[in-house]
């Protein structure tokens, strides 16, 4: 590619600007006219009878024509800023109001660290418990692993404050960063969450088998839960049982809904039952 002329813009730098510019203030409209929901999906217990051991709940905005848009397509531009923060306390309030209709349902919503000294964060999950002291008992906090990282000590301390509550703990995207084993140790963590590009076609992939065994191993000497991501077809589930992973996630058992699937599940026993 040719020099540019000095002061001259990059057009595909420019491009790239506009383009994050028009997802934020996609997101900040859908905020500011309360557009944002949850998809919820099942996360399943991988040995006995195939049930659920909790659902994930994803928060999703909707364009001005109503269309829904997944996270992937907005987090990436939207994470380290505060409109990042208020998504995150859009989720917890969304999730915890599907726990405080739901009392038999157990659910997973993510968070970032970053939020944990956001205060109107905080003011929600205080909100929620006063109202129901046993919310947290159903309520699973997923932490993603480069932010836990980079700020081990807000991450413990919240932890500790908050096992008075019940809430659980998740460590998601297990692998993907670069975990610092001697601090690891240190988190009140319950369950990790192997991140999804180990998991993917892995029964025909010998150097993430590898990789997976090895996380698998180190969380279960932790004591933790072990959840798969991203499984997608029954080779690579059959292969995940073997190594015992103890839950799994992924389209093989259902793609997120922004219908809860509980209720769905209970329409159909009525229906059944009629």
């Amino acid at each position: 590619m040719a020099d540019m002329p000095e002061g001259a813009e990059n057009p595909l730098s420019s491009a790239v600007v506009s383009r994050d510019k028009s997802t934020l203030d996609m997101v900040r409209d859908a905020i500011r006219h309360n557009q944002t929901l949850l998809a919820f999906q099942p996360i399943m217990q991988s040995v006995g009878p195939q049930s659920v051991a909790f659902y994930e709940g994803y928060i999703r905005v909707l364009d001005s024509t109503g269309r829904v848009i997944p996270a992937r397509d907005f987090m990436p531009h939207v994470e380290e800023t505060e409109t990042g923060r208020e998504l995150d306390c859009l989720a917890l309030d969304h999730g915890l109001k599907a726990l405080a209709h739901s009392p038999g349902v157990r659910l997973s919503i993510n968070m970032s660290a970053r939020s944990i000294g956001y205060q109107r964060w905080m003011r929600v999950l205080d909100r929620h418990l006063k109202k129901d002291p046993h919310l947290g008992e159903r309520l699973v906090l997923e932490i993603t692993e480069d932010s836990a990282m980079a700020a081990p000590e807000l991450v413990i301390d919240f932890m500790d404050r908050m096992q008075k509550h019940g809430i659980a703990f998740a460590l998601d995207n297990f692998g993907a960063g670069i975990t610092k084993v001697s601090l690891f140790r240190n988190f009140f963590f319950d369950a990790v969450k192997i991140d999804g590009q180990f998991v993917r076609n892995i029964h025909a992939d010998h150097d993430n088998q590898a990789i997976v065994r090895a996380l698998t191993g180190i969380a279960k000497q932790f004591d933790m839960l072990v959840v798969a991501e991203s499984v997608e077809n029954p080779a690579d589930a059959q292969f995940l049982i073997s190594i015992g992973v103890d839950c799994m996630q992924g389209f093989l058992f259902g793609a997120p809904s922004v219908t809860p699937p509980w209720l769905e599940e209970l329409r159909q026993k009525s229906r059944a039952s009629a």
